[in-house]
């Protein structure tokens, strides 16, 4: 991709350039897997997968999971803290949670495949805005270590960005 502002070669990961065919037959694989990882590891999701009649080999398209009941906040919360994880307690490498306001703290865990996934996505966002290796990242979220904050952080650094992780209370620095 070439960036028209400062007219260099931005690199692109090579999935940045596959066909539609093939990104449909990447996500449909994909979606395969989490539902089977979802009925298999949590017995959140085996219950409410039995409950509305599917089972992860009823995905055969991308269509086909308007078949599968959703995840609603509400669900979030009865199984508040740790009740929706589908992997064991030592897959998990890192714990967010939100802050309660509205109730009880949303809690969300990321095994470090979810951290690395995360990281590339966050990277190829960067890429597709023209960031490049050499640029300067200001990390400006939240004054706390907001999940997204680290998404950004982690991201940026894997696109080759100097990161600042500075938030958006010390502009000024």
């Amino acid at each position: 991709m070439l960036d028209t502002v400062t007219e260099r070669r931005v690199p692109l990961d090579p999935i940045e350039t596959v066909s539609r065919d093939e990104i449909f037959a990447l996500q449909l694989k994909r979606m395969k897997e989490t539902v089977k990882r979802a009925y298999e590891g949590s017995p959140f999701y085996r219950a409410k997968f039995d409950a509305a009649g599917v089972h992860p080999d009823d995905l055969k398209t991308l269509s086909d999971i308007a078949k599968f009941s959703f995840t609603v906040k509400q669900d979030l919360g009865y199984n508040y803290p740790f009740g929706m994880f589908a992997v064991p307690q030592n897959q998990i490498a890192r714990l967010h949670a939100s802050s309660g306001t509205t109730g009880k703290p949303t809690v969300v865990a990321y095994t470090q495949n979810d951290i690395e996934t995360w990281s590339e996505v966050v990277a190829r966002s960067v890429r597709a805005t023209g960031g490049a290796p050499g640029d300067i990242l200001h990390n400006a979220y939240g004054c706390g270590l907001f999940t997204g904050g680290l998404g950004a952080h982690y991201g940026a650094e894997k696109a080759g960005c100097t990161v600042i992780p500075v938030s958006g209370c010390m502009t000024e620095r």
